[in-house]
């Protein structure tokens, strides 16, 4: 087996089936210890088997995302064998897919619960560890759905592009700590898409495609603070990124000025990725103290 991993620990959720599986399988391919996470126990402990006849190691979990204490006690148990916990996939999900005039909100908040509370109490419990060792790959699995919007699909858009945010301030805040978060945008056909594409698009679309950037993701030579979307053997980054957009003095900063110069707005050229949420303030302040000062010289 390839050895990228070695001596690392994963924690992957939802890894009982689907992309989940392939992410186990590949972590240990590359020398991870892993520890399966699905509500399915004997796909759970069916994933470990497979990682077994791989030459690697391998714990199952039934715990709960949405259960904190029962994600602590599944931590504790990789700690009791291992000693160490270095990577965490997050990538249970569900999906209750209608349109937003028709989901009942209880099944808006389910998905909520799931996707994002779920990835924060793993992340909360590991959280700690990681900081005390100096050391942590965390990995969010958002959607396209939630970087661009999916009809039908409010809820599951919502929380992944929740994901992206929390991603974000984490990576700021862990890289002192040799914590690097990032996100995974995964195409894959699954449970959740095989009714939409067709038999040769669902072939190309073998999970086992995205795999590949979730362990260059859980390496020692991961990026930090990077949505990575994968599938079908292709691999590109996305960006949230700020247009130079318009100065507006306060005699022309209307809502008709800024309609009848929207073009301009949205011009792309020359666009910026902010390296942190305050840049926004930092270059509007800029922008007035600029055109304060043209005023004075003129």
């Amino acid at each position: 087996m390839t050895r990228l991993l070695s001596q690392r620990v994963a924690l992957v959720t939802g890894a009982g089936r689907g992309l989940g599986r392939t992410h186990a399988l590949a972590l240990a391919r590359s020398g991870a210890r892993v520890l399966v996470n699905d509500l399915d126990a004997a796909s759970a402990r069916h994933v470990c088997e497979e990682i077994t006849q791989l030459g690697g190691e391998a714990l199952d979990s039934t715990a709960n995302v949405q259960d904190l204490s029962a994600v602590e006690a599944m931590v504790a148990v990789a700690l009791r064998r291992w000693g160490q916990v270095d990577i965490l996939v997050n990538n249970a999900g569900i999906l209750r897919d209608r349109t937003f005039a028709q989901l009942d909100l209880a099944d808006f908040r389910l998905v909520l619960d799931v996707h994002v509370m779920g990835s924060v109490n793993c992340t909360k419990i590991l959280w700690p560890h990681m900081k005390q060792r100096g050391y942590g790959r965390i990995i969010f699995t958002t959607s396209s759905s939630g970087l661009y919007g999916n009809f039908g699909q409010s809820a599951y858009s919502a929380a992944k592009m929740a994901l992206v945010g929390l991603m974000q301030t984490l990576a700021l805040e862990g890289a002192r700590h040799g914590i690097h978060v990032n996100c995974i945008a995964p195409s894959a056909a699954t449970q959740m898409t095989h009714d939409l594409w067709s038999p040769e698009d669902l072939a190309a679309l073998d999970p086992q495609r995205v795999s590949p950037a979730v362990v260059a993701l859980a390496s020692d030579a991961a990026p930090n603070r990077r949505v990575v979307l994968a599938g079908a053997g292709s691999v590109k980054a996305a960006h949230v990124t700020m247009t130079r957009g318009i100065y507006l003095a306060d005699d022309q900063l209307s809502a008709e000025d800024i309609l009848a110069q929207w073009e301009r707005i949205e011009d792309r050229s020359g666009e910026l990725v902010p390296a942190t949420g305050s840049e926004q303030y930092r270059f509007e302040a800029e922008q007035a103290r600029a055109a304060a000062n043209r005023r004075t010289e003129s």
